[in-house]
């Protein structure tokens, strides 16, 4: 897989393509249904399979904090795209000047000079260009003249409704992990690297592993019983907090793991959190020592789910590899305790 980054990234060896254009934001079942009408015609035309995707998404750009909130950070999307197909990602900043492009402008100076697109795969309520004016008849009425075909994606519906990112997102703040799962194909993770954080944790006995989600809002808040996979390939049970941790005025939203019984140093590893349940709300407690006391119950109730799903577990023990998967597959379901 090659990413470029920027349409002037693009050479003579890069034309030529069968492409589609989105933000791809969670590549959900929709999305991996997109990907696969993407790799059929590029087989049959012989072209790469290629995204283009946007940074910052355009609702980012035009709605800053007001936007919704991400699914996948920029890294996971572009590993989850080329997992399922995509030999070529294609990375435009969005900004003024690409927002000032008009319908007819966008499709010469993007799809026909910068990719030499040979087949274009979009929905058909796909907008585009200054004002969102560029639309799907206008890539039907020009395609043919500038040299590429233009198919619209075929509709993914779960339990009769579109499956979106939208409804992925909504799923998501309800607590429905398993539905969310469902829609994902997948259970729902966010992975990052471990950095140094306040060390409150320590102080309060409960060491923790810190991992940044930069500056947008993530899709959950809470506490949630979680299962993490560690650089080395164990899966170590656990109990996270993700949101602003009101309690100790956080300002940016961070994640916070207590892994169950772990004792080693993993600053600078990478980590992947997958969310079994929802324990319950973040909240602003009166201080640290009510803190401490809702930690405490929360490790409990956690530490409970597990001996639930496995009673020869204990703490301080990676999870058993053969009991990952249907972990993983059937905890949200099974949780009796998934309140807010």
């Amino acid at each position: 897989m090659e990413l470029i980054r920027g349409i002037h990234n693009l050479r003579t060896q890069h034309r030529g393509c069968v492409a589609t254009i989105g933000n791809f934001d969670g590549v959900h079942l929709g999305h991996q249904k997109i990907l696969q009408q993407v790799r059929e015609k590029a087989a049959q035309l012989g072209e790469p399979a290629t995204v283009m995707v946007f940074e910052p998404q355009p609702r980012e750009f035009f709605a800053g904090d007001q936007a919704p909130a991400r699914l996948t950070r920029f890294r996971e999307k572009v590993e989850r795209l080329a997992e399922y197909g995509a030999e070529r990602i294609v990375c435009l900043q969005f900004n003024s000047r690409l927002r000032q492009l008009t319908g007819e402008e966008f499709i010469q100076q993007v799809l026909v000079d910068g990719l030499g697109v040979r087949h274009l795969v979009v929905g058909d309520d796909f907008r585009f260009g200054c004002d969102r004016a560029g639309d799907f008849h206008l890539l039907e009425k020009l395609g043919p003249r500038k040299g590429f075909g233009v198919e619209h994606t075929h509709t993914f519906l779960m339990d009769e409704e579109r499956v979106s990112s939208t409804r992925v997102r909504t799923t998501l703040a309800s607590a429905n992990l398993a539905g969310a799962a469902r829609m994902l194909g997948r259970p729902y993770k966010i992975a990052s690297r471990v950095v140094h954080g306040r060390k409150l944790g320590r102080t309060l006995g409960v060491p923790t592993a810190n991992l940044l989600l930069g500056i947008r809002k993530p899709a959950l808040n809470g506490v949630f019983t979680v299962l993490a996979r560690l650089k080395n390939g164990d899966f170590w049970p656990g109990v996270a907090n993700i949101g602003l941790r009101p309690t100790v005025d956080g300002v940016l939203p961070a994640l916070e793991v207590h892994l169950h019984g772990f004792r080693e140093e993993i600053y600078a590893q990478p980590l992947e959190v997958f969310f079994l349940a929802k324990l319950r709300n973040e909240k602003k407690f009166s201080g640290l020592e009510e803190l401490k006391e809702n930690i405490a119950l929360d490790i409990d109730h956690s530490i409970q789910f597990f001996n639930q799903a496995h009673p020869d577990w204990v703490p301080g023990s990676a999870w058993p590899d053969h009991e990952i998967q249907p972990l993983l597959a059937t905890a949200p379901l099974t949780f009796p305790a998934n309140q807010p």
